[in-house]
């Protein structure tokens, strides 16, 4: 009786499966494979391909070769604007300091040798530094019972100030880097409080600084082109900072017949301040200038079949950029092949999109319109999403919502032994249909484990805003974020073709794809019945 019961229970379940899973859309899904994954992402994730950083080579190099796999499926190319229809050129720039110069009692000093003018601490007026006296504030310190500052007034004054630990302080620990560059920046910001027009920084390891490292200082972060970053650019720098070798800090302390080893030995011994006006001519200048850099969001598009519904469109995103070589030139593995971050993504995109095209080209295409689209600067700070998002290709009303994939190649530290999951991220924050479509596709065709750990505003990882989904959901578009996790090989030269688990990426994919291929059939867009709090919507 209750083997009879069991077959008959199985038996049902079966049946209710197969009336719940789409026959075209299993079909269709079969390409969506560990091999076609490896074709890809071997490519793409290669050494040749140099770490996909924007604006460089390497990501140039990545988006010709998603063009022309978008091309061989039969793909439209929707930009309107630009002389490339699949690229939607994505207006990138850097502000970088050039010519700097420093001279001290009419001797010229050397750049990157004698000193350096970092980025922030010129604005687009350019600097024009002038002085015939330094104050000279040993290490910046003000606390109880001891303020360098004493009696010394440095309003839109020059000061020069010792980047080291509290000399007050007795110790015989080795100094953590983090706990010196949080006293550095509790430096800066005191010397800030009392207003001086410039700072010197003796910094003593200046000679073992790399010159690739102090020549790197000078280069602004690349940002869009907009009129907000435009604006944060005309603000003036409060606080020109120059750092300077010892060497350059004695040839100024030579004129009061001293030098930066007495002066702190003085400070150490007596446990006061030596703080003290030297009157050397200095003057120091700098220019700083906006430079445009090539960068491009790869896209396209698949027309949906209904005339009803085409007008709507799904949008599916993966960054293709990294974070560039090593900067090092010693290091021995120079390339950072983002083979997961997010080589993965972007092959994960282009799998679902030559699986929807060849469902097209036998007339099961889709009934909404699908945009396939990988995103360049996601590594800069989001910046292809954030730049489509501010200048869609198709109305933002229209775009019915957005699945993300970013790292799907591999397992988390935390979760060992076992790949088979993925992280979902954004499911429910605004869109209680997206969240149950997307569990429903999971649970009738590929049955993974759907970890929502990081499924909320609060995770101090804060994952939700750390991707190109963001970017859509900001406008209030539904979205899901698909991703495995951190691992120690996170953005780092291990991240290699080798350690990806294709099978499972290739399973993540097909995850993907069935969600896709509900949202771009169902008789219904997901319904937006959350605010940006998560708040339901009256």
């Amino acid at each position: 009786m209750k083997k009879q019961f069991l077959y008959t229970s199985l038996a049902l379940m079966l049946s209710l499966s197969a009336v719940a899973q789409d026959k075209d859309a299993i079909k269709f899904s079969k390409t969506i494979n560990k091999d076609r994954g490896y074709d890809h992402l071997s490519i793409l994730a290669s050494d040749e391909y140099e770490a996909r950083e924007t604006g460089k080579k390497g990501a140039w190099m990545a988006a010709d070769y998603i063009k022309k796999q978008f091309k061989s499926f039969g793909l439209v190319g929707p930009v309107k604007q630009g002389n490339d229809p699949y690229f939607q050129n994505v207006g990138l720039v850097t502000y970088d300091v050039s010519n700097t110069a420093l001279s001290i009692n009419g001797k010229a000093l050397q750049p990157n040798k004698d000193f350096l003018i970092a980025n922030g601490s010129v604005d687009l007026k350019g600097l024009d530094l002038s002085s015939n006296e330094i104050v000279f504030v040993g290490f910046g310190i003000t606390k109880e019972g001891y303020n360098d500052f004493e009696g010394m007034n440095v309003e839109g004054k020059v000061v020069m100030v010792i980047v080291g630990a509290d000399p007050t302080v007795k110790t015989t620990e080795a100094p953590n880097p983090r706990a010196v560059m949080a006293a550095r920046q509790k430096m800066i910001q005191n010397i800030s409080k009392n207003k001086p027009k410039a700072v010197l920084l003796v910094d003593a390891d200046f000679d073992k600084t790399p010159e690739w490292r102090k020549a790197a200082s000078a280069n602004g972060r690349i940002m869009l082109k907009n009129a907000e970053t435009e604006a944060a650019m005309q603000k003036p720098v409060a606080m020109t900072s120059i750092t300077i070798s010892p060497a350059v800090a004695n040839e100024i302390l030579k004129s009061a017949n001293t030098s930066v080893e007495a002066l702190t030995a003085k400070i150490v011994e007596a446990g006061k301040p030596a703080s003290q006006v030297v009157n050397v001519a200095l003057t120091a200048k700098a220019q700083k200038q906006q430079n445009t850099h090539r960068g491009e969001n790869v896209l396209g598009f698949l027309e949906g079949s209904d005339p009803k519904l085409k007008h709507e469109v799904l949008v599916v995103t993966g960054h293709y950029d990294h974070v560039g070589l090593v900067a090092d030139p010693n290091a021995v593995d120079k390339v950072n092949n983002g083979a997961d971050d997010d080589g993965s993504g972007t092959t994960g995109v282009l799998m679902l999109a030559e699986a929807f095209a060849n469902a097209k080209k036998a007339g099961k295409g889709p009934k909404r319109s699908i945009l396939f689209m990988t995103v360049v600067g996601e590594e800069k700070g989001l910046l292809g999403s954030e730049w489509y998002a501010e200048n869609p290709v198709f109305s933002i009303q229209n775009t019915i919502a957005n699945l993300n994939i970013d790292m799907i190649g591999r397992g988390d530290d935390d979760r060992p032994g076992d790949n088979n999951f993925v992280y979902i991220i954004g499911s429910n924050m605004l869109s209680d249909d997206l969240d149950r479509i997307g569990k429903k596709a999971n649970a009738d065709y590929v049955n993974i484990v759907l970890d929502e750990k990081y499924n909320n505003r609060t995770d101090p990882n804060r994952f939700y805003y750390r991707s190109d989904h963001y970017n859509f959901a900001k406008f209030g578009i539904p979205v899901i974020f698909y991703f495995n996790g951190v691992h120690k090989d996170y953005h780092q030269p291990g991240d290699e073709v080798s350690k990806i688990d294709f099978p499972m990426l290739a399973k993540r994919a097909q995850l993907v794809y069935f969600t896709a291929w509900e949202l771009a059939n169902g008789a219904n867009r997901p319904v937006v019945n959350k605010n940006e709090k998560g708040e339901l919507i009256k």
